[in-house]
């Protein structure tokens, strides 16, 4: 049995992860347009081939973490040696330097490429251990529950401060010294979290034989294991649905609702704007669907959980489209039932990957931990890419321009990101599940046949 203490520590991995995660999803394209000076139609094109090759770059982390053999285990060592990279490359994406259009779009692909690429070498690592802490699926759905919980935690304190934050730090300074300083604060949390998950977790799965394959061996492995397939689609589709609503959320609430016009929220002498709360606001809603998720799948299953979570915020998501402007009530309501239906598929896809890895294995022998997680986070990264390039080539095609009055077309398209574009995700994503083969049955046979030959 783990204890409680191990879960927490594996929870503040993903704490750190997504504090980061949430900055870039939420207010990373309005940071390089309405900041950084950047147009949007660039930006968009540069998160899809930045993020193209950095979810390419993800198996080749999961396969050295496989080939990584340490005092500490395979996966943990990551989380010792880059914390500190990871934090310094954050604040070096979130700084101004005075440069021409041209430099400002070399230094950001630079800076974001390098972020990314460091993402992926400490997040698939991580993400690896919920494969080797434990072998009991149902273990690994609370381990999976605990991850997202903290993650979400993680997600809300960053988007709840972070503009508070911004407007504290530009007092006597420029608006860019203030993000800065902003990311500078968040960074450094992220690293005392990603040591805390090091010192706290331990690796206890071995494989049923110790031998490492080929790599040869292992792509074939992979490229054919079904069940892997169908959750790389069904990751990409919803992390477009994520990526697309958390992406033009503060245009939504600039723009659209023009929260400048709205009195501020005061809280213990802290001013929170409304697109910060709206963001909080559905990172609490989200881990309600996190706590959610373990007892719903446990009672009929991961398959049946995730496709009746993604169908009723894909009704909930087109209703979105109607809502006026000053119907704050109804726009933060649906943000928390949508935020719940969101937040209950994460821990199970991540437990489903766990699920893969034990298949993969009984049908080849061989264990590429991995290599199969790191298809996890190549599915959010391309999610990501293709929701952050839409979000990006859109804003251009309706006339969005940066820090003016914007016109009829433009808040039409801006309403689309909150509502229609994101069902679209969410559908696919239903499509792809539905396919899903291993249920609890099957993996109840897999892990005793896998027990027995370790035995």
């Amino acid at each position: 049995m783990i204890n409680l203490k191990e879960k927490i520590g594996y929870g503040f991995g993903d704490m750190a992860s997504s504090m980061f995660w949430k900055l870039f999803g939420s207010y990373l394209m309005i940071f390089y347009t309405d900041v950084f000076g950047m147009p949007a139609a660039v930006v968009g094109t540069m998160f899809l081939i930045t993020r193209i090759w950095d979810s390419a770059f993800d198996p080749i982390v999961g396969i050295i973490a496989d080939r990584t053999h340490t005092r500490w285990g395979k996966f943990r060592p990551y989380l010792l040696y880059l914390a500190i990279p990871f934090a310094l490359i954050g604040i070096l994406t979130f700084t101004t330097p005075n440069l021409s259009d041209t430099g400002k779009v070399v230094y950001a692909y630079i800076t974001y490429s390098l972020m990314m690429m460091v993402y992926s070498a400490i997040n698939v690592p991580y993400a690896s251990l919920l494969g080797v802490m434990s072998a009991e699926p149902k273990e690994r759905n609370t381990l999976s529950t605990y991850r997202m919980t903290f993650a979400y935690i993680g997600s809300f304190i960053a988007l709840l401060l972070f503009m508070p934050m911004v407007n504290y730090f530009s007092q006597g300074h420029t608006e860019r010294h203030g993000w800065m300083m902003s990311v500078v604060v968040i960074a450094i949390l992220c690293a005392i979290l990603f040591y805390g998950c090091f010192a706290w977790t331990k690796e206890r799965v071995k494989p049923i034989k110790e031998k490492q394959n080929p790599l040869k061996s292992d792509i074939l492995d992979l490229l054919h294991n079904r069940p892997w397939w169908i959750l790389l689609g069904a990751g990409v589709a919803a992390l477009v649905f994520n990526s697309i609503r958390d992406g033009a959320t503060v245009y939504y609430f600039k723009y659209y609702i023009v929260e400048e016009s709205h009195a501020s929220v005061s809280l213990f002498g802290v001013s929170f704007v409304l697109s910060g709360l709206y963001l909080a606001v559905g990172q609490a809603a989200n881990i309600v669907g996190v706590v959610l998720a373990a007892p719903l799948s446990n009672c009929i299953g991961k398959k049946k959980t995730y496709m009746s979570a993604m169908l009723l915020a894909t009704v909930l998501s087109i209703i979105f489209y109607w809502f006026d402007k000053d119907e704050l009530a109804l726009i933060f309501i649906f943000q928390i039932l949508i935020s719940i239906c969101a937040g209950s598929i994460f821990p199970l896809l991540w437990s489903m990957y766990a699920d893969c890895a034990d298949y993969s294995e009984l049908n080849t022998g061989n264990r590429a931990t991995g290599l199969i997680f790191s298809s996890s986070s190549m599915s959010q990264k391309f999610g990501w890419a293709i929701g952050s390039a839409l979000t990006g080539w859109l804003l251009a095609f309706f006339g969005f321009e940066a820090n003016a009055v914007q016109s009829e077309e433009t808040i039409h398209g801006i309403k689309m990101f909150l509502s229609w574009l994101p069902a679209v995700g969410t559908v696919l994503s239903v499509i792809f599940i539905s396919m899903y083969p291993l249920s609890e049955k099957k993996m109840k046979e897999i892990t005793a046949q896998l027990n027995a030959k370790r035995k």
